[in-house]
């Protein structure tokens, strides 16, 4: 049994939902460490932080000029305790998140993966079929979401510093390279709060455009990226049609 675990955050201006974050994070998981890599923000993101260290006394704060990938690397160096995790930004984790995984943690695993939901997809008709989908694009891409690592799988790797999307794949590939298990589950999942730019057409076009480069090779990622455009399609529709308030 894990008596605490290190947890990793990215942060680059992450200010809109990052309490929420942090207080989800230590609500659902014993937290041993909590590894802000930060980029440098101009928000309010280092005043956040600086809540929780007061608070908690055990918050590591860094900052550099990097790329995703870079930022991984450094976390994952800073981290001390046997299992780890990353969680994104800009999720808040299900109750109990680390009961849930840890109860699925075997010899031969190496990393569990909750399932993110999009948040304006909660109670959506949509969600069954999203979940499925979701969990299609991970067996080929990765995900950080909320995910929980055993650190023994990853002391050695060197993520490709140009690596600034596609590095959670890299990170995936590598622990199942060392033949362990990365477990993608629905039970524990985080809820996904994107961005307000996201639901917007042009900002969608130039996220899979960026996705696609790496994506050319798997066309099982074109098909799920187009179901994924068309939830957004229909997101940016129905909030044009909402009546003003």
């Amino acid at each position: 049994m894990m008596e605490s675990i290190d947890v990793a955050i990215l942060t680059m201006n992450s200010g809109r939902m990052l309490r929420e974050c942090i207080n989800s994070v230590y609500q659902n998981v014993p937290v041993n460490n909590l590894i802000i890599v930060d980029g440098y923000s101009t928000d309010t993101t280092a005043e956040i932080v600086k809540e929780f260290q007061e608070k908690y006394g055990n918050v590591t704060f860094v900052q550099e000029k990097g790329t995703r990938g870079s930022a991984r690397q450094t976390a994952i160096q800073l981290v001390k305790s046997d299992w780890f995790m990353f969680v994104d930004s800009d999720v808040l984790l299900s109750k109990n998140w680390f009961a849930e995984a840890e109860k699925l943690v075997k010899d031969d695993v190496g990393a569990i993966w909750g399932i993110e939901i999009w948040s304006v997809l909660k109670g959506s008709k949509l969600l069954k079929l999203f979940e499925r989908v979701t969990m299609k694009i991970f067996e080929k891409r990765g995900g950080t979401h909320d995910t929980l690592i055993r650190r023994t799988t990853v002391e050695d790797i060197k993520i490709p510093y140009q690596l600034h999307t596609y590095e959670d794949g890299y990170i995936k590939d590598w622990i199942e390279k060392k033949e362990y298990k990365v477990l993608a589950v629905y039970e524990p999942y985080c809820v996904h709060f994107r961005p307000d730019e996201v639901w917007t057409t042009r900002k969608h076009i130039e996220l899979m455009v960026s996705d696609l480069k790496y994506a050319v090779h798997r066309p099982i990622l074109i098909l799920s990226y187009g179901f994924y455009a068309a939830i957004v399609i229909y997101q940016i529709v129905s909030s044009k049609l909402k009546p003003a308030k």
